[in-house]
């Protein structure tokens, strides 16, 4: 469903020397330029629970522990038309609220707008699931959106 709805409504990206990272609810997507032409043979990317290590051409492009845990067997990395590489890692704690500031413990850390705009998309996705039958893929949101937006499950139907 996430795909879908981001899909829809688009990703807020965190630019980063390398490339760019963002977030669902469910995933967090790391997506990294290589030189045109690189082939898998020469990517090394290790996967782990809270670890992940990226090296390309022998040139190490990132390495370090995650923010918050993935599930590591859930995790994938794929080489696209030999100029791109994406990581896909499947997030442990998938809710709402759980909005990652940061790809890497201190590093390549969102700005405070891009951080802003992350949870507000993290919320309206919490928003689209609790409601399948709206779309929200447009909407806008203010107010108290911060750790995944209002709890409404106390609220009478």
């Amino acid at each position: 469903m996430s795909v879908h709805f981001e899909e829809r409504s688009g990703v807020v990206p965190c630019p980063t020397s390398w490339g760019s990272w963002y977030q669902t609810m469910e995933e967090v997507f790391i997506e990294v330029n290589v030189p045109q032409g690189t082939s898998g043979k020469e990517v090394k990317c290790t996967l782990g629970s809270r670890q992940v290590e990226l090296n390309v051409k022998g040139k190490e492009i990132f390495k370090g522990r995650l923010y918050d845990s993935t599930v590591s067997d859930e995790s994938t990395w794929t080489l696209e038309d030999k100029v791109l590489i994406r990581i896909v890692l499947m997030k442990t704690n998938r809710a709402a609220g759980n909005c990652w500031p940061s790809l890497l413990e201190g590093e390549y850390c969102a700005d405070a707008w891009v951080q802003d705009q992350m949870q507000r998309k993290l919320t309206l996705e919490r928003f689209h699931r609790e409601n399948p039958g709206f779309d929200f893929s447009g909407a806008e949101i203010s107010g108290n959106f911060a750790g995944g937006g209002p709890d409404f499950s106390s609220l009478q139907k």
